[in-house]
């Protein structure tokens, strides 16, 4: 929905509510007026049902709203005194619209000091339930999200079964897009092949103002941009759903490339500009390894895999002569390692030379290790259009990119001609930042060098903080890393476990707390 579609709909709700509530309003003392006045009939409604007025904030922000609504339509129904658990289904299953009932069929009598205290245990329970829900919604879309690292791409980076803490404050917190969802829950119901959403309405994209920029390195989540899915309702044979840009997959990868960047990849090495991208100490880039054995020399490779801390699949590329290994994911530092073992005879790092027809933009003679040079898209930049460069952002102007109204754009290419929504063009000028997403473990990732650039609309956040972290090979204590527990993703140096001074700071406050019970006992 465009903003325009929005001022409308939102001036029919107001309407709605008008006719709905207006004897209400007189009712409870104020004039019928106040009831039309957007906004400020919302202060005012506070104000008849006994709650505060910061509650009418929470009637505008997108999810939380949807807890809100029903608990206003309860509020407001009991303060004219239809306090049974009928009135109360009621004007739950009908959305509200059974207040139009009482508004114009019952006698009205307000009670301004009605008790707000739950009248029973359940009440009780209900009403702190859904005060928790509220404020995990707020925090989980505004501030922190956690997030479970699901794939080794990152290795050793960030690990599989890592539980990290992801800021949305960093780099801006970005606005639900879809305004009726169920509350912390991402793309499909928990347990069901059902998705958790409806597509409409939308809003349009906006994002609060961040702390930060995204800067080159940075460890980032964002919404897989070219994700669709082929369960929830889809019939089998069709192309797949595609969902709204906040309810696509979350990824997580290494931003090597910022808008603005020419960016290449020589022999597995990135470059910007042509130089060379230093990555940060903690960052431990990994590739596949050739390894040759004498074949006459007793290795013990599980001790050493076990010593390198190498996780991923190893094999002989000829297990009838197997005098060649191949390691999937091996750290510089652990090739030199190798180098120096006993009946290794060498250790050469694998380097694609052929074309892979399955890289971005899937029409050139790239590989894996040896790409580009590419252009990152920046907001405001103008770049020559041509059937030779569309294929880099052809994606752009259709998929990501879209006319003033919310629709897409239209891009039909004649010969040599293009024309974008009916007009021949030579050039195009980004509406938004691009970046460009990279794993550490370089031949084991699926990233922007097999799907392209990242929008700034489809990141989510920055992960600053592992919670947990856990092993599923490890067995009694061992299947927690407790080195990794409660470390920081990012910073200079090697990660430092805090998780020591959380447990002092947790027994002080118990300690604390027992001995102000005991002094609040004698003073009774």
């Amino acid at each position: 929905m465009t903003l325009y579609q929005w001022f409308v709909f939102f001036l029919l709700v107001q309407i709605v509510h008008f006719l709905g509530t207006w004897k209400l309003y007189e009712a409870a003392g104020r004039k019928r007026w106040e009831a039309a006045v957007p906004v400020y009939n919302a202060i005012v409604l506070m104000k008849i049902i006994n709650r505060p007025t910061w509650w009418t904030f929470l009637l505008f922000i997108p999810v939380i709203n949807l807890i809100i609504f029903p608990v206003v339509w309860i509020e407001t129904i009991r303060s004219f005194g239809r306090k049974s658990a009928l009135d109360t289904f009621l004007v739950l299953v009908t959305f509200g619209f059974y207040i139009y009932y009482i508004n114009y069929t019952q006698p009205l009598t307000h009670i301004p000091d009605r008790s707000l205290h739950p009248q029973n245990k359940t009440a009780d329970t209900v009403s702190s339930f859904l005060f928790a829900i509220v404020v995990a919604t707020f925090v989980h879309t505004y501030f922190v999200q956690p997030f479970t690292i699901p794939s080794a791409s990152l290795e050793k980076s960030l690990l599989i079964g890592d539980f990290l803490f992801v800021s949305k404050v960093n780099y801006g917190a970005r606005v639900p897009m879809t305004t009726v969802a169920l509350p912390m829950v991402h793309d499909s119901i928990p347990g069901t092949k059902k998705k958790s959403y409806l597509k409409w309405p939308e809003l349009p994209y906006f994002r609060l103002p961040a702390v930060e920029d995204i800067k080159r390195t940075d460890i980032v989540v964002f919404n897989w941009p070219v994700d669709t899915v082929h369960y929830f309702f889809e019939p089998k044979g069709n192309p797949g759903v595609i969902k709204p840009v906040d309810k696509k997959s979350n990824y997580v990868k290494r931003c090597v490339g910022v808008p603005g960047d020419s960016l290449s990849i020589k022999d597995g090495l990135v470059y910007i500009d042509g130089k060379l991208l230093e990555l940060p100490e903690r960052a431990k880039p990994q590739y596949a390894y050739k390894v040759a054995v004498d074949g006459k020399t007793n290795i013990d490779f599980e001790y050493l895999l076990k010593q390198m801390d190498v996780t991923d699949p190893v094999y002989f590329l000829n297990n009838d002569r197997r005098d060649t290994l191949l390691f999937r994911a091996l750290t510089a530092a652990s090739a030199d390692q190798l180098k120096n073992t006993p009946g290794i005879t060498g250790v050469f790092r694998e380097i694609a030379t052929a074309p892979e027809a399955a890289v971005f933009p899937q029409d050139n003679k790239w590989n894996q290790d040896n790409y580009g040079p590419i252009y990152i898209p920046q907001e405001g930049k103008t770049v020559a259009l041509n059937t030779k460069s569309l294929p880099y952002y052809e994606r752009i102007i259709t998929e990501y990119e879209r006319k003033d109204d919310g629709t897409k754009n239209d891009l039909k290419v004649t010969g040599n001609e293009i024309r974008i929504n009916g007009e021949v063009v030579s050039s195009y000028t980004f509406k938004q930042n691009y970046y460009w997403m990279m794993g550490d473990n370089r031949h084991n990732s699926e990233d922007s060098r097999y799907w392209g650039f990242v929008p700034e609309n489809h990141v989510v956040g920055k992960p600053v903080f592992i919670w947990m972290s856990w092993d599923t090979n490890g067995k009694g204590w061992k299947k927690v890393r407790w080195d990794r527990v409660f470390t920081t993703v990012n910073g200079e140096g090697q990660p430092q476990s805090y998780f020591k001074y959380f447990l002092i700071a947790l027994a002080a406050f118990f300690i604390g707390e027992y001995f102000w019970k005991k002094r609040k006992e004698n003073k009774a």
